[in-house]
């Protein structure tokens, strides 16, 4: 399979990969756009002229970009709480075209679950984004090129999705596992659209920012900082040179979004604005999207374990 390039090197930034690209009349939804990579992913697709919708557990930490921005606004939605995402769903009217889960927690220290019984990393970062697309599917059907971005990580290298003990609930918990496998079923869920939802039109990719300074990292101790890189001794932050502004890695969420160099593109993965080479998951490799992460069968696995849990709810579909 060739795969997808286009002429954005890893440095380019959001605004800059939609240059030129018009989505007047477009409506477009944004997860966890209060924040971090979402505030940049907003700004992007709103200053091409989409109207916005700011998922986010508090609106009013929105104020002040809806304010900046025209063309946005924010309504509250809380991922980890699947009635939450029901009244999202139930709130929305007309066509959609494009939801970006974007939103996420990470490395949460203790093991957390929620009502359903779910992790909370796995909750909130895969969970709410599939229940909020099956909720969606119907606005989505209605656009014209309907597509879904999930903002993954380079993470799904390192860990497979465990079907036999996905909640850590009989083996040892760890921060990075749970997250790890959390970005894993991110892909896995692009993976699962593009297979089921292609009839309807509905393209369907995943993404990995790269290395940035964003608030996600809040969970991390002063250990794990200084491993990285970046934070000193006194626990200033540090800035390697692999490290993205906020604006550069929100630019491949940015293409997939809206850029028209995707057009029909769908079920890939893609890291610095090209498609990602998909290779063994390991400790070892450094880029590329993990076998596992991208296999058909797993994908169909985890979108039937996941689909009852959404279905107990009464507006939902599959």
């Amino acid at each position: 399979m060739t795969l997808t390039t286009t002429p954005f090197g890893m440095w380019a930034t959001a605004a800059e990969v939609l240059r030129g690209v018009d989505l007047g009349g477009r409506r477009m939804i944004v997860t966890g756009g209060s924040s971090g990579l979402g505030v940049e992913t907003v700004r992007a697709l709103a200053g091409a002229g989409a109207e916005v919708t700011i998922a986010t557990r508090n609106p009013a930490a929105a104020d002040a970009l809806v304010k900046e921005v025209p063309g946005t606004r924010a309504v509250a939605l809380d991922l980890a709480d699947l009635a939450s995402v029901r009244a999202f769903c139930e709130a929305w009217s007309g066509p959609l075209d494009t939801l970006v889960a974007n939103a996420g927690v990470m490395m949460l220290p203790t093991r957390q679950v929620t009502a359903e019984g779910w992790e909370a990393q796995l909750a909130t970062n895969y969970l709410g984004h599939f229940a909020l697309a099956v909720g969606l599917r119907d606005a989505l059907r209605r656009a014209e090129r309907p597509r879904v971005v999930a903002v993954s990580s380079g993470a799904q290298l390192r860990e497979h999705f465990d079907f036999d003990d996905p909640q850590f609930e009989r083996r040892p918990y760890d921060p990075f596992a749970a997250y790890a496998q959390s970005k894993t079923a991110l892909v896995l869920f692009a993976v699962g659209i593009s297979r089921r939802w292609a009839e309807y039109g509905i393209v369907a990719n995943s993404c990995a920012p790269g290395w940035i300074h964003t608030n996600l990292t809040r969970h991390l101790d002063m250990a794990t900082m200084q491993a990285l890189g970046a934070m000193d001794e006194d626990g200033a932050l540090l800035t390697p040179d692999h490290y993205k502004t906020p604006a550069q890695g929100a630019a491949t969420t940015a293409l997939l979004a809206a850029s028209p160099l995707l057009d029909g593109v769908s079920g890939r993965h893609f890291e610095d604005n090209q498609e990602a080479e998909v290779v063994d998951g390991g400790p070892d490799p450094m880029a590329g999207v993990a076998r596992w992460s991208v296999d058909p069968a797993a994908a169909d696995r985890l979108w039937d374990l996941s689909l009852p849990v959404v279905r107990r709810r009464p507006s939902a579909t599959g």
